[in-house]
């Protein structure tokens, strides 16, 4: 499966590879992988240093679409029935809930995120010691019937997630690998995070190389059958994938808008999205028979979900040919000689700036500030630079390239591990940092969380006499929190 070809053999122009790809790169996306398919044919696949084919990558909600599917497992091996009441499984946890909409509701309208009450989204911290317990305890005055309108609802597919666990006795995935998983050659590798409580965080921790991602899209596309066998009821799938509930809810129609299936989204013709925060994506348009992988972090980047898939469509799906192309030598060399280099993003602007010899190795104090840093200074040696803080923690050193990223970890101790939402000690995320002199008295630091958890963190420090100002801006879903705001600082006197 997945034989390397040109893409001019199925019908795909390199020059629009190289322009979609430039497309991401003018945006300063941080890209991690992107894979472009045909039928059972692959014609583009590029792993952004330091991420290589094989490697696991969370695809964050994309997750959901994995639970889709495992429910329509259960459904087809007579384990449930789409229309059950929910509390008909769960129903310790839901005898002292008492509305009645969300104990009520059918794993047909969680499927499509139509519930019964409005979500408790934030569940990370230590209130929450069992994530199923803490969806049904919902004290939430706000009520509806299910199944009448869309209204996101991870942690509903997180619930969904439970319930395979509960009847299969097994971990989601695992209970999709004796469906389809292992035919198919999904790697025995791919796990999935777990939550407070021992159930898998089946919304959004799902670990899997990228090909393993393109492996179950093509599944998908198949209508549940591979190498002749029907191993995942074709019904379920075209529902899953079909329109189920209207999710326009402000006269928008556009990528996003055009509805949901069961844990899937759907997109413009009859295309449908594995959809992960951060830009984890799987575009599926069966029309074209195409299917693009798209792994990233563009949190904080809002648009760029927009600008993928659009993209995607508008300068390579929509001009594919039902016939191959002639081979185009000149830009296939082209298109390879332009990705080639092509890493992980890096900060923009210059390595030097006259101020380097005037604040390397001097402190800062810091006035009070929503960061809780006390103290800063920056060190220069050696095409690097260390940016050493003072927090709640005690003493830090962040250390990065200047205009390249350097790889380690970031110093902040504690950030959840296996276990979403748990504190664990002594632990730390693995991470990327450059940092460009933007201005000459403007130094702008990029960190990257590159770990089971993916976030980014924008450190802007500027200048001006004895002083410094600093501005930080995180983008991560519980981490980073701390390294949010404004500060100012003087300059210690030696």
């Amino acid at each position: 499966m997945f034989e390397k070809v040109s893409p001019e053999s199925l019908g795909i122009s390199s020059e629009n590879i190289q322009k979609f790809v430039e497309l991401l790169e003018e945006n300063r996306f941080s890209t991690h992988d992107i894979l472009i398919a045909r039928g059972d044919k692959l014609c583009f696949e590029k792993y952004y240093a330091p991420f290589k084919q094989g490697d696991l990558h969370r695809i964050y909600s994309s997750t959901k679409s994995f639970v889709g599917l495992a429910i329509g497992c259960l459904e087809q091996d007579g384990l449930i029935n789409l229309d059950d009441r929910i509390d008909k499984y769960f129903p310790e946890e839901t005898k002292n809930q008492p509305d009645e909409n969300l104990k009520s509701q059918s794993i047909r309208d969680m499927l499509r995120m139509s519930t019964g009450k409005p979500c408790r989204h934030w569940w990370f911290g230590p209130k929450c010691t069992d994530r199923v317990r803490f969806y049904f305890e919902n004290p939430r005055k706000e009520t509806r019937p299910a199944g009448g309108i869309f209204e996101y609802d991870s942690m509903g597919s997180f619930v969904l997630g439970a319930l395979v666990e509960r009847i299969t006795g097994m971990p989601f995935i695992d209970y999709l690998r004796t469906k389809f998983l292992d035919e198919i050659g999904f790697s025995k590798e791919a796990y999935c995070l777990k939550c407070p409580g021992g159930h898998s965080w089946g919304d959004s921790a799902l670990l899997c190389t990228p090909r393993d991602f393109l492996l179950t899209a093509r599944f998908v596309m198949n209508g549940g059958e591979w190498n002749g066998k029907q191993l995942l009821n074709r019904e379920y799938i075209k529902a899953a994938t079909s329109k189920q509930i209207d999710v326009n809810v402000i006269g928008d129609y556009d990528y996003y808008s055009r509805g949901y299936g069961y844990q899937f989204r759907l997109t413009y013709g009859d295309g449908f999205l594995f959809n992960g925060m951060g830009c984890q994506q799987a575009v599926c348009i069966p029309e074209k028979d195409l299917i693009l992988i798209y792994n990233g972090d563009n949190q904080g980047k809002d648009y760029a979900y927009k600008l993928v898939v659009d993209g995607f469509f508008k300068i390579i799906a929509n001009h594919v040919s039902d016939a191959p192309l002639p081979e185009n030598p000149a830009a296939q060399e082209a298109l390879h000689n332009y990705v080639k280099d092509l890493k992980l993003a890096v900060a923009i602007g210059e390595k030097e700036s006259d101020w380097m010899d005037k604040i390397n190795g001097k402190t800062y104090t810091m006035c009070e500030n929503d960061m809780g840093i006390t103290k800063i200074g920056l060190e220069f040696k050696d095409g690097k630079g260390y940016f050493n803080y003072t927090n709640a923690q005690g003493d830090k050193t962040l250390e990065f390239g200047m205009c390249e990223n350097t790889f380690g970890l970031f110093p902040q101790e504690g950030y959840a591990d296996e276990v979403g939402g748990v504190y664990t000690p002594g632990h730390y995320l693995k991470c990327a940092a450059s940092a460009a002199w933007v201005m000459p008295h403007q130094l702008f630091i990029k960190v990257q969380i590159i770990d089971k958890y993916f976030g980014n963190l924008n450190i802007m420090l500027g200048f001006v006499g004895n002083q410094v100002s600093m501005f930080m801006k995180s983008a991560a879903e519980d981490f980073l929190e701390e390294y949010q705001g404004y500060a100012g600082g003087v300059l210690i006197k030696e």
